[in-house]
């Protein structure tokens, strides 16, 4: 048999090409021309580089190049939950092992698991010297071009779909207990063609590469969560929102 057919379509007001596989009654959606502008006054004041200097300069040649380079990529599908037992949920035949995702999906029925990357091309940026700071530099706009491309693709299921507001959970991020790193293993079951169309790919150790890649499921909800609120560790760099008491005790009052 032949690959996967992808049609195009047609984005009103967007100029991203954006291309649709149908498996069994499903859609998976794969974004591949992001478009982005890195915030370098934003990444200069986080970074503590001080704006006219020769440092500055230099950082904003690295932003220059990554602009020019970088080709962020999304893929998504559109799902639906099979089923939902006391810690966990299934979803298009996969079950994930998680009390806070059931929890999170208790009233939901259809959800958009999603990857998205920061691209490989901008790994391909050679840092002259093994440079250090301008290895910090480059993993930061890296950073910000990921967000970049998370928050695209939720406007654009937003658009699509109707939608008010999404939130999103993502095996081991929170602490461990939350959504085992391990079941990324599973969500990257639910897609086909992963490396082929976005260019990433899971190592045996779970690591994604690119570093700067992510995978998750977005839902609607009432109120917004992050995974943030249930990881303990406090010193973060990318933290998104504060560790919640209150959402941990509710989460978790029923698994003892």
């Amino acid at each position: 048999m032949g690959g996967p057919l992808l049609l195009p379509i047609a984005l009103t007001g967007k100029s991203s090409p954006e291309y649709a596989q149908h498996t069994q009654g499903e859609i998976m959606v794969s974004i591949n021309d992001i478009p982005f502008n890195i915030d370098s006054d934003y990444l200069s004041e986080t970074l503590h580089i001080e704006l006219g200097t020769n440092l500055s300069k230099e950082f904003e040649e690295l932003v220059s190049v990554v602009q020019e380079t970088a080709k962020p990529k999304a893929l998504y599908e559109v799902s639906f939950i099979d089923n939902k037992d006391t810690d966990s949920i299934t979803i298009d035949d996969v079950t994930f092992t998680s009390l806070a995702l059931r929890k999170n999906l208790d009233s939901v029925n259809r959800v958009f698991p999603y990857i998205a990357t920061c691209g490989t091309e901008v790994d391909e940026i050679v840092i002259e010297n093994d440079d250090l700071e301008k290895k910090v530099w480059l993993y930061y706009i890296k950073l910000n071009l990921l967000q970049t491309t998370i928050q695209y693709l939720i406007e654009q299921i937003k658009q699509r779909y109707k939608v008010s507001d999404l939130s999103t959970m993502n095996p081991g991020s929170g602490d461990a207990s939350v959504w085992p790193i391990e079941q990324l293993k599973e969500l990257f079951s639910m897609f086909s063609d992963v490396e082929m169309l976005t260019g990433v790919r899971l190592t045996e150790s779970l690591l994604m590469v690119p570093d700067m890649s992510v995978a998750g499921i977005l839902f609607t909800s009432e109120t917004s969560f992050q995974s943030c609120q249930l990881c303990h560790r406090a010193n973060c760099p990318i933290r998104r929102a504060p560790f919640s008491k209150e959402l941990w005790d509710s989460i978790n009052q029923d698994s003892s």
